[in-house]
């Protein structure tokens, strides 16, 4: 698998860290206090079509595109995880959603508006009693006609606090579970949905988290996204492509974290030299610089496998086998040698 960048993945690479630094980090710490949103950020970037939308307002599916604005989303994370995040749901959960499972109408309804920033979305699964489980949802939703009326609360909703469109889930046939569930697209002023508690988080404060109230909301049939009582197919197959978007925020957060920790080690003295130069702590550097380097391949690896549409190891093993950490000792010794001459 070719790892190496195109000249384009580079420009939306560096585009993306240029726009971190300028755009994001001198008002990060404000907001990470504030618990609020650089939503004036998350539209310039749908204006500026970095998240990777063309501009007749479809999803661009070509792999090394998306490979680039994976990258993207590592810098980003570096800098703004919560902003990040936004991001990645706007693309991997929300537009993509659309453009898999929409209808035509759907299609030229919502996605010039998502893709231009115009618009911004969320993905709402979670209840209470209710995530892992989906078979578990208590929200439902009851035809009436040509329309359904939905009922219930979901939690721990990314974008909630702001989103203009909403992807729900609801029961619509309670006696199936999880067979029994559709997707619902609509937009939030529809007449009964309401925003409800806004999560007080130890992390990622800049990302909107809340719960969303569903009071008799009603909405036309056509608000079906996919078929009726297939959405966990539309939840499974989105999130897919949502765990691998919020795996680049990980490594984007774990790499910051290195940076600085290198920083520090090279600015702080004890004992007369600089914490770099003491090798206990080169090797636990070293140790760090290691564990990141993994992640990043393993991400390359499995959403270069996704863009191929082809399955991950994980989903070959057989149910015996379990997970195995590896790491050999030469791996291990060149990235020590590495740290130590970065120090």
């Amino acid at each position: 698998m070719d790892f190496e960048l195109t000249e384009e993945q580079r420009m939306v690479i560096d585009e993306a860290r240029k726009f971190a630094e300028k755009a994001l980090a001198p008002a990060v710490a404000e907001l990470d206090e504030k618990q609020e949103c650089n939503l004036e950020a998350i539209r310039e970037l749908g204006r500026a079509r970095l998240p990777g939308h063309d501009r007749a307002g479809g999803v661009r599916r070509h792999g090394p595109r998306r490979r680039g604005l994976r990258r993207a989303m590592i810098e980003l994370s570096k800098v703004d995880a919560g902003t990040a995040v936004a991001v990645s749901v706007q693309n991997s959960l929300v537009n993509d959603a659309v453009m898999k499972f929409g209808t035509d109408a759907q299609k030229r309804e919502y996605l010039p508006r998502l893709t231009s920033g115009e618009w911004l979305g969320c993905f709402s699964l979670t209840e209470a009693g209710a995530g892992s489980d989906p078979g578990s949802l208590r929200a439902n939703a009851v035809r009436d006609g040509d329309s359904f009326v939905l009922n219930g609360t979901k939690n721990f909703t990314t974008n909630g606090g702001f989103a203009d469109v909403i992807i729900a889930f609801f029961q619509t046939d309670p006696g199936k579970g999880a067979k029994g569930i559709s997707a619902f697209l609509l937009r939030s002023d529809a007449p009964g949905f309401a925003v409800g508690k806004h999560e007080n988080k130890l992390g990622i404060r800049t990302s909107s988290t809340t719960e969303m109230v569903f009071t008799d909301c009603r909405v036309p049939a056509t608000c079906l996204l996919g078929t009726e009582n297939k959405g966990l197919n539309v939840a499974l197959a989105t999130l897919d492509g949502g765990r691998i978007g919020i795996a680049a925020q990980a490594v984007g957060i774990a790499e910051a974290a290195l940076d600085e920790a290198v920083k520090y080690a090279k600015e702080r003295t004890q004992f007369g030299q600089r914490l770099a130069d003491f090798q206990a702590l080169q090797f636990t550097l070293a140790d760090m610089a290691v564990d990141v380097e993994v992640a990043k391949t393993m991400l390359y690896r499995v959403a270069g496998m996704k863009d191929a549409a082809r399955s991950t190891p994980r989903s070959r093993r057989s149910p015996s086998s379990s997970p195995r950490r590896c790491r050999t000792a030469s791996a291990t010794s060149r990235c020590r040698s590495t740290a130590a001459t970065a120090t």
